[in-house]
Parts: structure tokens; sequence; C-alpha cells
């Protein structure tokens, strides 16, 4: 069962039945530079911290729903795991007043090569309130560009976000060992979010240092 406010949208729209098929499929974006004007401040009662070591479960639980938390642990596994201290100064946590983490997000050196965005979410009672969008601009405030996620159509919500700091959507048809989806989407995009939103997604080819870079492993690191 979900327990998202992207799947109510498609609820809303009348197409919830290709939620799990399109929930599959990888848009790509990129940011060469970002727009300081989308950046804003925590609302008051909310603080930002790492997580700690005791907390990995708590993690999982905040960057993915119930049903997919066993997948996060295979990703934990795979990508961080060996880099496990690293993954502890990085992942930040945004808290409410009693320190229960309510959003998370990090920034991560994919491939030991380019910095990505990592397990972006807001728990759903806490969307509407501007956390995520504070978050964002606490990790991407101080960071070194150009930087990239991953996506799907079903976060059409969170890809209207990463375009209001800047990202673009990659249009190249493939980005590693992974098939680029973005023109499959497009027409969900366009059914899910307000039309001057729509208008307002931008596209670029990807950096050769994103393509390198995701060359060197079959693992998806982002």
């Amino acid at each position: 069962m979900f327990n998202n406010k992207d799947h109510e949208v498609f609820c809303q729209k009348g197409i919830s039945d290709i939620f799990d098929t399109i929930g599959n499929y990888n848009i790509f974006m990129q940011c060469d530079s970002p727009n300081k004007a989308a950046f804003r401040v925590l609302p008051d009662g909310y603080s930002f911290r790492l997580c700690r070591r005791d907390e990995l479960e708590t993690w999982k639980q905040v960057v993915a729903e119930e049903q997919y938390v066993e997948y996060v642990t295979e990703y934990y596994k795979n990508v961080y795991a060996n880099h496990e201290s690293e993954f502890f100064q990085r992942c930040l946590f945004v808290c409410d007043k009693a320190d229960k983490p309510v959003a998370s997000t990090f920034i991560w050196i994919s491939y030991g090569l380019i910095n990505t965005i990592g397990w972006y979410r807001v728990l759903p009672e806490y969307e509407g309130l501007g956390i995520g969008r504070a978050l964002l601009s606490k990790i991407l405030f101080d960071t070194q560009y150009p930087i990239y996620l991953h996506t799907q159509p079903t976060s059409a919500r969170a890809i209207k976000l990463y375009s209001d700091f800047g990202f673009k959507l990659v249009v190249d048809p493939k980005v590693g060992h992974r098939k680029n989806d973005l023109q499959e989407s497009l027409p969900y995009l366009k059914i899910l979010l307000p039309e001057s939103d729509y208008e307002k997604l931008q596209f670029t080819k990807a950096n050769e240092a994103l393509l390198a870079a995701t060359d060197t492993s079959e693992v998806s690191e982002f």
C-alpha cells in the first residue's frame, strides 16, 4: 500500500494503474550551477544533524516506504558499506523538535568520481512545510558542481523542485549501463505537473564526466 502524495496525484489524474510500471523508468538530471534564488531555510522547530551509526535502520525508514526497505538494505551493502565512515559523515537528517528524523539526503561521490544526490525524501506527513526545499538548499549551498541525480517519473513533484534549483533533464539515450527513459516519461510528466511547471523544465546533454563515471561499473551508485 502506497503512502505518499505522488501516488495520490496519480489517482487524481486517473492513471494510478501505471504507477508501478513507470516507477521503474530511469530519469537523470544534472546541475552545472545552482539557482540560488530557490534556496530557503528550515521552518521554525526543525534542525539539521548527521545520521548516527545506531540510526541506520531509522535512515532506511525515512528514505523508503516499508515495501522498499529491503532494496535500500541491499543498496547500502553494495554501495555504502565499504565506505561506512564517509556515509555517516555525509548522511543528513532534518529533525523535528523531539529530534525525530523526518527527512534525509546527502551528497555522495559516486564511482569515486562525480557528486550525486542520494536518497532524498521527506516523510509524507511532513511534506508541504518547506522542509524538502530547505534540505536541498543545505546540501547544494557549499558543494562542487556539476552534480547529478537519478529519479523516476513517479516523483514528478520532486522533479519540479529539482528544476527550481537549476537541474536539467538529461536527454542521452543511455547513462552508463542504464537506459534513459526520459522520452517515455515526458507524456506522464506533462499530465502530472501543472502546465507552467512542465514548460519550465530544461534539457541538456550529459556531461562527459557523467558518462565516463557511469561506464566504470555495472553497479549503479546513484
